[in-house]
């Protein structure tokens, strides 16, 4: 990375003394910006630590000197040095009087978009998210100026505090061939915003800092006309606009639907959902989490989508080095009670497959003999992972060499969940590392997952099941013992005799150690005594949400169990089979 920053340009609207302190400072490098405020001491703020550069006060008489030798601060309290990227903010008291500057370090780093560099050259929008001194507008700068200068599109940076481009007429080099607006008041962002579209034929506009509804609105409107948008908002997530009614249209907006019975029903959820409004203004957000370290959501709509569900979006992790060599890993979530991650695995997985297996021709034929050990979870999830990792476009999914499952379908098997929480399915598909995917699309599903008791009741499913040649497997409820014990038929899978930790997690709500201590107490009582001895057991007294734990988990060893006593000492009795 190339990085110039003029600092000795700012260095010189300071006091004398100050001057000298930061002249000969061993960080004066990575400076990040000079407070002054009125009765204090003048402070100097580097990346992890703050100093103080004198023992005396800062004066009026300094804050007037400082303020002469910069521009006019405009309606937002900022100003700027003329064909330089730093920003001088002022706080103002209640007459209107400057009492205190912030005197921010200004800096265009060349190179810093390696990490997105693939995405920008997409023509899709973006959206920068992250705290104040992250690096947004940093970032923005260097993609107005490859955008122009790299692929040779016609730029319209919208400058509100001349932050991007500098101050003063002439634009700052850093920004290349693209074009710069200024705007009189920020309160005219979104009006100079529609202005660039009309009057300048821009393909990309610049925004830095979208953070009123108008301005969402405005970048709808461009984005509406075929116009690629880069922008910025203050927010560390999606979570954080999905939340935020301002800036929420940014990601499609969110609205409360009413569902049909037979879609709340399948979809195992409640008839009132949130869903998202309309298509995203950005395409595709970057949270930047870190100078070095950013989160690519390369489909917004599919993120919120995912969040509105509660489902786990796995965005991708991109950092790199110090040698400038860019790292890309994916975030697979574990719903475990206890907020754990599975880890970071490499990407990329591989497209959607067409229907195989039985299903494509609509015979089910004896499987060859071969000496080939017992599908389970965890080695059968490890191959798929490693098979994903090493694909590339270059590889004929069709030839490549694959495992049979039990009817003769491709791994992971494509499920099609009908009546049964999808929330649940999810979660015990990720803590036992199961090889199954759930598809909304009953075409491309080598199975159905439904409840027995909807099934019954819509003769329409049995009927398209029956036409598609897709086996419909059943279960009493929507509990993880049952969802559980259903996938495990469907992969031919035997049910353990003991639960191992993993399977402990899937009954865990919160993840605390009482419920850990409860569930261990349940399990404990099952396999040393109920089931080898043939005696009840009663355990200790806990709380409704703790016994109903313990319920599930004595009904995943098949056995029967009762609450029985008076709160606060209610216990659970487990009787044998």
């Amino acid at each position: 990375m190339t990085i110039t920053d003029d600092l000795q340009k700012l260095l010189d609207i300071l006091p004398q003394d100050l001057q000298q302190a930061l002249e000969s400072h061993p960080k004066r490098d990575s400076l990040v910006e000079v407070v002054l405020d009125l009765g204090r001491r003048p402070e100097a703020r580097f990346p992890n630590q703050a100093e103080y550069l004198s023992e005396i006060p800062v004066t009026q008489e300094q804050i007037d000197d400082c303020i002469e030798r910069v521009g006019i601060f405009g309606g937002d309290n900022r100003a700027g040095i003329e064909q330089t990227l730093h920003r001088i903010s002022a706080i103002r008291n209640r007459t209107g009087k400057i009492i205190g500057l912030t005197c921010r370090v200004g800096r265009a780093v060349f190179g810093t978009i390696g990490m997105i560099r693939d995405l920008v050259e997409t023509g899709k929008s973006i959206l920068m998210l992250g705290r104040p001194g992250v690096g947004k507008t940093t970032a923005l700068r260097e993609i107005a100026r490859v955008l122009a200068d790299d692929l040779q599109k016609r730029v319209v940076i919208i400058d509100t505090s001349n932050e991007i481009a500098g101050d003063g007429d002439i634009a700052h080099p850093a920004i290349g061939r693209a074009r710069r607006m200024q705007v009189a008041h920020p309160d005219q962002q979104h009006q100079v915003m529609i202005e660039a579209v009309e009057n300048h034929m821009p393909e990309v506009i610049v925004i830095d800092e979208i953070g009123t509804e108008l301005e969402a609105l405005a970048a709808r409107t461009i984005a509406e006309r075929g116009v690629q948008l880069v922008g910025t908002a203050h927010g560390n997530q999606i979570e954080n606009l999905i939340k935020n009614p301002t800036l929420a249209d940014l990601v499609g907006g969110i609205q409360a639907v009413t569902l049909g019975d037979d879609e709340a029903r399948r979809r195992g959820s409640q008839k009132t959902v949130l869903e998202r409004k309309a298509p995203p203004t950005f395409e595709i957000a970057v949270e930047m989490l870190e100078r070095q370290r950013w989160v690519v959501h390369e489909s917004v709509a599919d993120t919120v989508d995912n969040l509105l569900r509660g489902r786990q979006a796995t965005p991708q992790t991109r950092t790199v080095d110090d040698h400038g060599k860019v790292a890309v890993t994916r975030q697979l979530a574990v719903v475990n009670g206890r907020g754990g991650q599975l880890g970071t695995v490499e990407e990329s997985f591989p497209p959607a497959r067409p229907a195989n297996g039985w299903r494509s021709s609509g015979q089910m034929v004896a499987l060859p003999q071969l000496p080939v050990e017992r599908v389970t979870g965890r080695s059968e999830f490890d191959r798929l992972l490693d098979e994903s990792f090493n694909y590339s476009e270059s590889i004929d999914l069709d030839a490549a060499t694959r495992h049979p499952g039990p009817n003769g379908e491709d791994l992971p098997l494509h499920v099609y969940p009908y009546g049964v929480s999808r929330h649940q399915l999810e979660q015990v598909i990720s803590v036992l590392t199961l090889p199954v995917v759930l598809t909304k699309d009953i075409d491309t599903a080598d199975a159905i997952l439904a409840l027995r008791s909807h099934v019954k009741n819509h003769a329409k499913l049995r009927q398209m099941a029956k036409a598609r040649h897709v086996p419909i497997h059943m279960i009493k409820s929507s509990t993880i013992p049952q969802i559980t014990r259903g996938l495990r038929r469907l992969l031919n899978m035997d049910d353990p005799e003991t639960a191992d930790d993993l399977e402990l997690q899937l009954f865990l709500h919160n993840g605390s150690d009482d419920e850990m201590d409860a569930l261990e107490e349940a399990r404990l009582a099952v396999e040393q005594i109920v089931i080898p001895k043939g005696q009840p057991v009663e355990l200790l007294p806990r709380s409704s949400q703790v016994r109903k734990m313990q319920h599930e988990l004595v009904e995943h060893y098949r056995l029967k169990s009762h609450s029985f006593g008076e709160e606060p000492n209610r216990r659970l009795r487990i009787y044998p089979a």
